[in-house]
C-alpha cells in the first residue's frame, strides 16, 4: 500500500505505511512539516527524538519487535491540534494494535489516540523484557556447572543486546519526559497524567535493563572464576604427579649410571630399588595429604 489512510472512520489519523511515499509529501505540504522532518522519515533509522514546532509535535518513536534478531524500528508521528500522521515501515504491527485498543476504547480524539500509539509502542517493550530475564536466568544457573565457550558467546550476545535496548529506551525516556515537561502547545494538559504513566513505564524498563546488565556481568565474573578454578585443578593435578614421578626419575637415572652403585650384584637389587621407588612415592602423597593439598 502506498498510499495514506484513515486506519479509524471519525479520526484525523492519516497512516502512510511506505516512508518513500508521494503522499508523505502530499500530507507534509498541506500541513506545513519541515522538509528536514520529512528526510527524517526517510532516512533510517534515527534517534529517538521529539521536535516541537508552533503548530505541530514531530516524534520519532523506537518499536522493538520480540524476535531473535532483537530489532528496532522507527515509529515517525507529526502530531497537530487536529491531525495525526503516522510514518512507518510496511510490515509494522504496531499501527493494528494500536487501531483495535482505539476502536475497542471508542477513541476519537486525536490526543489520545497519540497517547494510545505512544503506550502501545512502549509496552511492547515488556514481553522483551521477559525474555531476557528468562535467559539471563537461564545463564546464571548453566555458567557454574557448564562454563564452556557456547555459555559465553551468549553472555556476550545478550550483553550487546541490552546496550543496544538500553540505547533505545534511553531515547524513548528523554522524548516523553520532553512531552511531559512541555508547557502549553498542541497537545492538551488533560495527557499530562497518561504521559507520566508512559514515563514511568520507560522508566522502570531502563531500571530492568540495568538490572539484567549487572546480573550478566555477575554471571560473566562466576564464568571467568570458574574458568580460572579448573585450570587451578588440572595445574594442581599436574604438579602433584609431576612432584611424585620427580623421585622415580632420580632413583632411577641414579641406578642407570654406567658406574659400580648398591645393590648392583644383589639378586634382590631390583626389588630393592621398586621398594624404594614405593616408599618415596607414598611418603610424597602423605606429605601433600598432610598439607591439604589434595
Amino acid at each position: 500500500m502506498s498510499s495514506a489512510h484513515q486506519p479509524l472512520p471519525g479520526a484525523l489519523w492519516f497512516d502512510v505505511p511506505d516512508p518513500s511515499s508521494p503522499e508523505l509529501d502530499k500530507l507534509a505540504h498541506r500541513l506545513g512539516f519541515h522538509e528536514l522532518q520529512v528526510e527524517d522519515c526517510r532516512h533510517r533509522p534515527q534517534r529517538a527524538k521529539t521536535e516541537e514546532h508552533e503548530h505541530y509535535i514531530f516524534c520519532v518513536l523506537k518499536h522493538l519487535r520480540n524476535d531473535a534478531n532483537f530489532t528496532f524500528e522507527d515509529f515517525d508521528v507529526f502530531l497537530t491540534e487536529k491531525e495525526l500522521v503516522s510514518v512507518h515501515e510496511p510490515e509494522s504491527d504496531i499501527l493494528e494494535k494500536t487501531r483495535v485498543r482505539a476502536e475497542q476504547g471508542k477513541v476519537t480524539d486525536i490526543g489520545k489516540i497519540f497517547y494510545i500509539l505512544l503506550d502501545t509502542i512502549v509496552d511492547e517493550y515488556s514481553p522483551v523484557l521477559d525474555r531476557i530475564a528468562d535467559e539471563t536466568a537461564e545463564i546464571e544457573s548453566i555458567v557454574l556447572e557448564c562454563p564452556e565457550p557456547p555459555v559465553l558467546a551468549r553472555i556476550f550476545k545478550l550483553k550487546r543486546n541490552l546496550i543496544e535496548f538500553r540505547r533505545a529506551a534511553a531515547g524513548m525516556r528523554e522524548v516523553v519526559n520532553s512531552l511531559v515537561r512541555r508547557e502549553g502547545g498542541v497537545l492538551s494538559d488533560e495527557f499530562d497524567p497518561y504521559l507520566r504513566d508512559v514515563y514511568d513505564h520507560v522508566v522502570r524498563t531502563t531500571e530492568f535493563i540495568e538490572t539484567y546488565r549487572d546480573l550478566l556481568s555477575g554471571a560473566l565474573d562466576i564464568y571467568l572464576s570458574a574458568i580460572a578454578n579448573r585450570t587451578n585443578e588440572v595445574m594442581k593435578v599436574l604438579t602433584i604427579w609431576g612432584t611424585v614421578a620427580l623421585p622415580l626419575v632420580i632413583i632411577t637415572g641414579f641406578f642407570g649410571m654406567n658406574l659400580p652403585l648398591p645393590w648392583q650384584h644383589d639378586p634382590h637389587g631390583t626389588l630393592y630399588s621398586i621398594g624404594l621407588m614405593a616408599v618415596t612415592t607414598v611418603s610424597t602423597l602423605l606429605y601433600f595429604k598432610k598439607k591439604r593439598w589434595f
